[in-house]
């Protein structure tokens, strides 16, 4: 391909990006703001013009598949031999077996999976499902990704803040009896892989030396996904050399939780002074009106304002939405008639997708989908009967009289909840399991454990029979990171789950919101989003909060409802937060019952008043009467009586559309109400 067409469909910001001279070079590379098109442009312009040589050119990513894509695109410009792409751990495996070869050591078998040698070492400390091994290795995980040994584990895990699945030194110690049986049996895993590589690259001069000679030019994607062994490799590679590209989204980082280290990208700058930032902000994927949400959910917790927002360059959209149900189950049900909707003439199912936090949220959606004769195929883990926990338990009601009621076995599944910490999202997928056990106790009253396992089977798959076609995406937040979808909705936002309760630390909680973001950017043409006013958690049912995101929100769909402009909205958001900021603590101070509000203790008469006049808006709307509130919704504002804008703010399931669109309506009715009540007594 001749250079000038390397350019072709380019824009100014992109352009600039591919024929930069700088070295090193740090593309910011927004959502949608096509990444992987000015990488591998960028790769042959340098080869081109003679600024790289094809057969000294490594490109790094972090999946197998995007190793594949990089190469297939390079293909297409000409360079279909020499460039290296690959993965770190497939690169530095790679190296690693010419440099046993060439000291003559014998290659060490690799040990795919660590759970294989920890679960034996857990032995009698297992304490049930809630503390897996698959947990362990988690945890593991993110200490040989930062380089910490199990000796500077209690230390370092201290300072991160961490909480492993057993107390600090007892996973120390498991920790230290694991790298020492990987020893014994003459095993690396895969993290050895690139800490072994970066040594040899430090100790080994001949070696360094012909390494350095093969990778010259150097080129990594996903860089906010890098940890600190993996860059340690990186500067092996590089050494005193500056010719390097690295093209990341500071706003997409989600994986520090297990080791990455975004800082690495957004100090670039500190680290290589010579380097150029070159920002990629003009988004090509979604709609103007699905950025402006995405913009203001960063916005709004100052967690993307050091970076510039996305520039919608599509045609205008469908407004988002956001509903909020009953039940979780009514939750799924609605999504379930979201689909069909959205699948109109020329749109395959597969341009459909669900997103949840958590594999949990995602059986009673399956069912939804299921029920309604929807296809669907679940990414990623494998579906929720694959998860180590719910095997484990299933394994352990298997191994009961075949006799035994279900509603018994419920109890030792609830003792296995209680057995042990666990993490949120592990105690989540037994609660799930809890939830099916008691709604198949329901459908087939004193039913066995047998029957429930086969009912189990058939009832909870990993996707439908014809999902290997065409058919419904329901995948976690993280899962959907590099995909996209023209439908997207968004379930269970709610807090505890969005943000997950774990995310206490004000960066934990940044990066939640980042999760969030990346999730809301998947969407190219629809979002929809909502929450459960009531989810079940095992036999509870439990009241729940909308996520407090969803201010954000809601408050850009109804700034855009009213005519505003995408790119006038970040002003006027401010303006609007801190107005309603200034009602809060009024509010509070007044002394009137807020949040969390159950609705237990609803005034009778202002329910009454609040039902009947839902009844006459939601005929005069042509909608069934849910959908302007529910029960559960009036029933807290019948108990919480607010009486101003502020206050109604505070009741779940309403937020700042609801409160524009009927917030004088229902001040009225409850002062109407409330007057009368005093008028008779």
């Amino acid at each position: 391909m001749e250079i000038e067409h390397l350019l072709d469909g380019l824009t100014a910001p992109q352009a600039a990006a591919v024929t930069s001279e700088a070295q090193p070079l740090c593309i910011l590379a927004g959502a949608g703001s096509g990444k992987t098109r000015v990488l591998t442009r960028r790769i042959a312009y340098r080869v081109a013009t003679g600024t790289a040589e094809a057969e000294h050119v490594v490109a790094v990513t972090f999946t197998r598949k995007a190793a594949g894509e990089l190469r297939h695109r390079l293909s297409g410009l000409g360079l279909r031999n020499g460039v290296a792409a690959g993965t770190f751990h497939a690169l530095a495996l790679s190296q690693l077996r010419r440099w046993w070869s060439d000291r003559g050591a014998s290659e060490p078998a690799i040990l795919d999976r660590k759970v294989r040698i920890i679960a034996p070492l857990m032995g009698g400390r297992r304490l049930g499902p809630a503390v897996q091994p698959m947990d362990v290795a988690s945890e593991i995980e993110w200490a040989k990704a930062r380089g910490i040994s199990p000796a500077r584990y209690e230390a370092e895990a201290s300072v991160a803040g961490r909480t492993p699945p057993v107390a600090p030194d007892a996973f120390a110690a498991l920790y230290g009896r694991y790298e020492n049986e990987k020893k014994r049996r003459g095993l690396v895993d895969f993290d050895d892989l690139l800490w072994q590589a970066g040594t040899a690259l430090h100790d080994d001069t001949k070696f360094v030396a012909a390494t350095r000679w093969r990778f010259r030019h150097l080129f990594v994607d996903e860089f906010q996904d890098v940890n600190p062994v993996q860059f340690r490799l990186l500067q092996g590679w590089l050494g005193d050399r500056i010719d390097l590209c690295v093209v990341g989204d500071p706003n997409q980082a989600i994986y520090s939780w297990n080791g990455a280290d975004p800082t690495l990208l957004t100090e670039f700058p500190t680290r290589f002074p010579s380097a150029e930032v070159v920002n990629l902000a003009d988004n090509f994927r979604s709609t103007p009106q699905i950025l402006a949400v995405a913009n203001a959910v960063l916005a709004d917790g100052r967690a993307g304002r050091d970076s510039a927002e996305l520039i919608a360059h599509e045609a205008n959209g469908a407004l988002p939405v956001v509903s909020s149900y009953g039940s979780d189950i009514d939750e799924a049900r609605a999504i379930a008639r979201s689909c069909r909707a959205a699948h109109k003439p020329g749109r395959n199912w597969s341009s459909i997708a669900v997103l949840v936090r958590t594999n949990a949220q995602a059986v009673p959606i399956c069912e939804a989908l299921a029920a309604a004769q929807i296809p669907y195929r679940v990414r990623g883990d494998g579906g929720f009967l694959h998860q180590p926990e719910v095997r484990d338990a299933v394994a352990a009601l298997r191994k009961l009289p075949g006799s035994t009621p279900i509603r018994s076995a419920v109890a030792d599944l609830d003792e296995m909840l209680t057995s042990g910490a666990g993490t949120e999202e592990r105690r989540a997928n037994i609660d799930e399991l809890i939830r099916l056990a008691n709604e198949f106790d329901a459908i087939e009253t004193g039913g066995t454990t047998v029957a429930f396992l086969a009912w189990l089977n058939a009832t909870v798959k990993a996707e439908s029979p014809d999902a290997a076609g065409d058919a419904v995406e329901v995948v976690t937040f993280h899962r959907a990171k590099g995909l996209e979808w023209p439908v997207v909705m968004l379930a269970g936002l709610e807090k505890g789950l969005v943000p997950i309760g774990h995310a206490t630390t004000p960066a934990a909680e940044a990066e939640e919101r980042r999760l969030l973001y990346v999730a809301l950017t998947r969407a190219r043409e629809v979002v929809r989003c909502s929450w459960a006013e009531r989810r079940t958690f095992g036999s509870r049912s439990v009241p729940r909060n909308p996520s407090p995101y969803l201010d954000a929100i809601e408050m850009t769909i109804s700034l855009l409802d009213r005519g505003y402009a995408p790119e006038d909205l970040r002003a006027k958001i401010a303006a609007e937060r801190d107005r309603l900021a200034q009602l809060r603590p009024a509010r509070k101070a007044s002394g009137t019952r807020g949040v969390p509000i159950a609705g237990a203790n609803a005034d009778p008469d202002v329910l009454t008043a609040l039902k009947a006049w839902r009844s006459q808006a939601a005929r005069t709307a042509g909608v069934p009467a849910y959908v302007i509130f529910h029960d559960t919704t009036l029933a807290a504002l019948a108990e919480a009586v607010p009486y101003d804008p502020g206050g109604l703010l505070t009741v779940p399931g309403i937020g700042p559309v609801k409160v524009e669109r009927y917030g004088v309506d229902i001040l009225r009715v409850i002062a109407e109400s409330r007057s009368a009540a005093t008028e008779a007594s």
